[in-house]
């Protein structure tokens, strides 16, 4: 892999959906570089600091959430000399989007008062009162033909569905649910999960024209569901829950075909490799070196020399636990993390009552295939968007990478820069490493049909 020098940035940055440019937030400034060369090529100065950024899906607009003003500006790449400001007034603004079309921002007030679409092409607005979240509860079809939009009245949760062609209202029902947390479209638009509120286990599956096709529901004590995700394929649904299980549902019967426990210990017999993370100090031959005084005494080596590798370990093996306390809210237990891959054969999860711990599943087989156990928590984790192939990090200076055929450890050349994020670029070409201040790009080698990769890399 090869690393380019490190970039300076403040807060957000994100790779465009045509993967030509990185948008990156420095104070005030909007910097769009080229993937390529990583020249600027366009520069737009903000009223405020950049909060949060979102490219447009044809990639020629770019927003900037300024959300201690509050207010939303939006560029074109096109044509530098647009501009767009929104501004909420009194009601201010907690969050905003794209539509599919790119041609609308959705923008939420505060305190979920009123949901507005505003239309770059002729200034009209159209309002939804009463959204029921400000960064969530929206959701578009593949075809971006509607949106559904999650709203509250009377102590009532519905479903309010959108043309996004007119914006017109098409139809609106409401749902069996006791505080709704999120909804999702299927991938083949065909129906709508439903998330409730983490007190009671409750997943919603519903048709666009407001039948319930199945409620679903796990046990009825304890807290109940923690993350839902549809595989890419729109096969199945994978729901996490705070009883540290994974649950697949098919989309034929919505019927459970794969229970996945997350145990602190693994015994036998169990078929999945497990890679541990291991330091190894380098071994520096200096018999032949002669330093004077003053070198010795102006010499700190922060950390020491060490490299990082992967080694297989043999089960059982136990993972460290972390009971979380029963007087807090919000308890780190459950499955926190859970991703797809790009063929829909492998899932993994993070249960984060064991936050070093990475769990790869494979649906086909319906097994464990491996573990990866880290020395720090894992901070992210993200599939190749083209390959089986995952990529984490945790922190530290090191990526973490697993493929079918095994896992392998990269360093990263750049000096005290600690990866705490990551992003891949759409072709899967590119990776986008984050540190606190600033940020770096790694080129990712096309994945041979059959990957050799040793474990020690």
């Amino acid at each position: 892999m090869e690393f380019t020098e490190a970039y300076k940035q403040t807060g957000p940055c994100c790779f465009s959906p045509n993967a030509r440019y990185i948008a990156v937030a420095v104070d005030y400034r909007l910097m769009i570089r080229d993937t390529l060369s990583f020249k600027v090529v366009q520069l737009f100065s903000c009223l405020d600091k950049i909060s949060y950024i979102e490219w447009a899906l044809d990639s020629e607009y770019i927003l900037c959430g300024l959300y201690k003003r509050p207010m939303i500006q939006a560029w074109s790449l096109t044509q530098p000399e647009w501009t767009c400001k929104i501004d909420e007034g009194p009601a201010g603004i907690a969050y905003a989007r794209w539509s599919p079309d790119s041609r609308h921002i959705l923008t939420t007030s505060k305190f979920q008062l009123r949901l507005t679409v505003w239309s770059l092409v002729n200034t009209a607005c159209v309002h939804v009162q009463w959204p029921k979240h400000g960064s969530k509860g929206v959701s578009f079809t593949k075809d971006g033909k509607f949106a559904a939009i999650c709203t509250r009245r009377d102590c009532k949760d519905y479903i309010n569905l959108w043309s996004c062609h007119s914006w017109e209202i098409m139809g609106v029902f409401a749902v069996d649910t006791l505080d709704m947390t999120d909804i999702q479209w299927s991938p083949d638009d065909s129906a709508i999960v439903i998330g409730d509120s983490p007190l009671e286990y409750k997943v919603l599956i519903y048709s666009p024209d407001g039948r319930c096709l199945f409620k679903y529901q796990a046990y009825e004590s304890g807290l109940g569901v923690k993350s839902v995700s549809w595989s890419p394929c729109g096969q199945f649904l994978a729901v996490g829950s705070y009883d540290q299980m994974l649950r697949v549902l098919n989309h034929l019967t919505w019927k459970t075909f794969a229970e996945f426990m997350h145990l602190s210990t693994v015994r036998a017999p169990c078929c999945a490799a497990v890679f541990k993370e291991v330091d190894e100090p380098l071994q520096l031959d200096m018999s032949e070196l002669c330093l004077d005084d003053d070198f010795m005494g102006g010499s700190d080596a922060p950390g020491g020399h060490f490299k990082v590798r992967y080694e297989v370990m043999e089960v059982p093996i136990t993972f460290p636990f972390q009971k979380p306390p029963a007087d807090k809210p919000n308890p780190k237990q459950g499955i926190g993390l859970l991703s797809w891959s790009n063929d829909s054969q492998y899932i993994c999860t993070r249960n984060d009552s064991m936050p070093t711990a990475l769990w790869i599943w494979d649906i086909r087989h319906l097994e464990l295939a491996a573990i990866l156990v880290q020395k720090d928590p894992i901070r992210a984790a993200a599939w190749d968007p083209i390959s089986t192939r995952l990529v984490l990090c945790t922190g530290s200076s090191h990526l973490y990478m697993w493929t079918p055929s095994g896992a392998y450890c990269v360093s990263n050349p750049l000096p005290q820069f600690s990866i705490t994020d990551l992003k891949w670029n759409s072709d899967g070409s590119c990776l986008l490493l984050k540190d606190k201040e600033s940020f770096c790009c790694a080129a990712v080698p096309l994945l041979p049909e059959s990957s050799d990769y040793s474990s020690d890399e």
